[in-house]
Parts: structure tokens; C-alpha cells; sequence
């Protein structure tokens, strides 16, 4: 004999689905706090300021450093401060960088690298990359050709 009314089975049923899916929910949710934090670490290792307010000077130097470091500049736009650039050596890599004012004193630069359309993670590439912009724009300043 069934001694449970068809809504009191709904409601079991609806508390057991309930029941199921809150550690998945949980699960995802230290997911995407993961992702973001990782998002974050990764944003830090790609991004440095600079003491300048010359975008279209910075914007030449990156460009100038992109070669230097045997990329091939594939665009470049003074309006929206980026350049892109692709280094053939046996793989291909791709660089993006972006320039934008932090304050009234400095500018940013991003730069964000890919290889076979995967971010690159590894905090090397971009610590050679703001090591030789970082001497290019002391250079520059400095009027050394």
C-alpha cells in the first residue's frame, strides 16, 4: 500500500535533488574562484607600469622590442594602443600587447602571449619581454640610439 501522496513524493524527490546538487554547486563555485584567482596571478605577471605619458612614444618602443626579440609586427594602432606581433621560429608564437594611461603620470603595458591560440601561462616570455622594453624605454630616454 502507498502511503505517500503524490505531493509528499514530489517533495521528497525535490529535497533529494537538492541535497545532490549543493556539493556540486560547491565544487563549482572554488572552480571558478580558482579560475579567477589564476586569471589574476596571470594578469600580474603580463602587466607592468611605466613612469611615462607618451603613448605614441611607448607604443614604438614595445614595436622597436617585439623586433629586437625577432617577432614580426603584424599590426598596430596609435588609437586603441596595441600592437601585435608573431615569432616564426619553428612554432608560433603571438604577442599582443596594450598601452593605456594609469593616472595622470604613467602608462600601462599588458602583453599577452599565445602559442597555438593557448595563453601562455609561464611567467619567462613576459619577464624577457618587460626586461628588454624596460632597457629600450631607458634608451630612449636616455636619447642612445
Amino acid at each position: 500500500m502507498n502511503t505517500l501522496s503524490s505531493t509528499a513524493r514530489l517533495i521528497v524527490v525535490g529535497c533529494a535533488l537538492v541535497v545532490c546538487c549543493i556539493p556540486g554547486c560547491q565544487s563549482s563555485k572554488s572552480q571558478v574562484l580558482s579560475s579567477e584567482e589564476s586569471q589574476v596571478k596571470l594578469r600580474s605577471i603580463q602587466t607592468r607600469a611605466f613612469d611615462t605619458t607618451d603613448k605614441t612614444l611607448m607604443l614604438r618602443t614595445v614595436m622597436a622590442t617585439l623586433q629586437d626579440l625577432g617577432f614580426v609586427v603584424d599590426s598596430a594602432d596609435d588609437t586603441l594602443g596595441t600592437v601585435t606581433g608573431t615569432k616564426l621560429d619553428g612554432y608560433a608564437l603571438r604577442m599582443t600587447v596594450s598601452i593605456r594611461a594609469k593616472g595622470s603620470t604613467q602608462l600601462m603595458v599588458r602583453a599577452s602571449a599565445q602559442y597555438n591560440l593557448k595563453a601562455i601561462e609561464d611567467p619567462e616570455p613576459y619577464q624577457q619581454f618587460f626586461a628588454s622594453l624596460s632597457k629600450a624605454i631607458f634608451l630612449t630616454a636616455q636619447q642612445v640610439d
